[in-house]
């Protein structure tokens, strides 16, 4: 069951003209849609924006007969691009929910769940050709110690990456309870009674196949440039290394200078582009928590255009 994360919060602060475009860039179940829908007038517009074909081939069932609804195949990186292949120039507001969706999650045969026996793939879009099979099986051992690090910050990674070196030289690691097997020897007891054990790894594998953390750098800087004035950016992140992007992004598109500390006179010529409307990020109320357990890590930040 699709549960939208931070629904009234996100949709309140994000729909600011009931006639106006909007642009849905994680559209996923449509949950955050579906209420956009309910505040906007019948001369709206809304692009539904999501690089799984199956899950917007899902979505886009459901709403079969709305009309103020475009679905794109694309993936959010190319906002600036898909925008003006449909001749529109600004919008009103621009919604990004990151990480994987509850669609995602629950389907068992596409490997991003840790609790499910599958392949190991991983991949948002299954037109990309790395999968997590492959980051397993080919990547170094030195390669995998980064990316969990990185994307994981998974403290045993060491520990991890050369179990996994060592397995993958008898056989290839195939599905993701293998994975699992392996990562729970590798790790102490005390922490794989804590939580689940492989937790950090599935996420660092998800955000190096699907390369996340590059597609939210880039398409920030788009977001601003077609944003009406008064037009609003609403992020919804679910970790740090996310959140982290979008908060000093934010921060710097609201200064006026960004020239390094120390000059004694401003030459960046840099104007502040952004008002920031959350300065501590909305979280999800314990009641939303205790309906949708996959709400507690996230965050929602939201800026105006000025």
């Amino acid at each position: 069951m699709h549960l939208p994360v931070l629904l009234d919060e996100t949709i309140s602060n994000l729909a600011v003209n009931p006639t106006g475009t909007y642009v849905d860039c994680t559209v996923g179940g449509g949950g955050h849609l579906q209420k956009l829908l309910q505040m906007l007038k019948p001369e709206a517009r809304v692009l539904a924006l999501d690089k799984d074909l199956d899950t917007l081939g899902k979505t886009r069932n459901k709403f079969n007969n709305e009309p103020r609804v475009d679905f794109i195949h694309e993936d959010f990186r190319y906002l600036a691009r898909v925008l003006a292949e449909l001749n529109v120039n600004k919008v009103d507001g621009i919604l990004l929910d990151l990480g994987v969706s509850s669609y995602q999650l629950d389907s068992q045969d596409r490997g991003f769940s840790f609790h499910d026996d599958a392949r190991l793939d991983m991949r948002m879009n299954r037109a990309n050709k790395l999968s997590a099979w492959d980051v397993v099986n080919t990547y170094s051992e030195t390669e995998l110690v980064q990316i969990l690090y990185k994307y994981g910050e998974e403290k045993y990674a060491p520990f991890i990456a050369s179990k996994i070196v060592k397995m993958r030289q008898d056989r290839p690691i195939d599905t993701t309870l293998e994975l699992v097997e392996l990562i729970k020897a590798a790790v102490p007891p005390s922490y794989r009674r804590a939580k689940h054990p492989a937790r950090k790894t599935f996420q660092a594998l998800r955000i190096e196949v699907n390369d996340e953390l590059g597609a939210v750098e880039e398409v920030l800087p788009q977001t601003v440039n077609l944003l009406n004035e008064g037009g609003r950016l609403c992020v919804i992140t679910f970790h740090s290394l996310e959140d982290r992007i979008v908060k000093r992004f934010m921060q710097r598109e609201a200064r006026t200078c960004v020239c390094p500390p120390g000059l004694p006179v401003c030459t960046c010529n840099h104007q502040a582009r952004l008002e920031i409307l959350t300065r501590k990020p909305i979280q999800p109320s314990v009641t939303e928590c205790q309906h949708n357990p996959r709400a507690r890590s996230a965050k929602l930040r939201v800026a105006r255009r000025i």
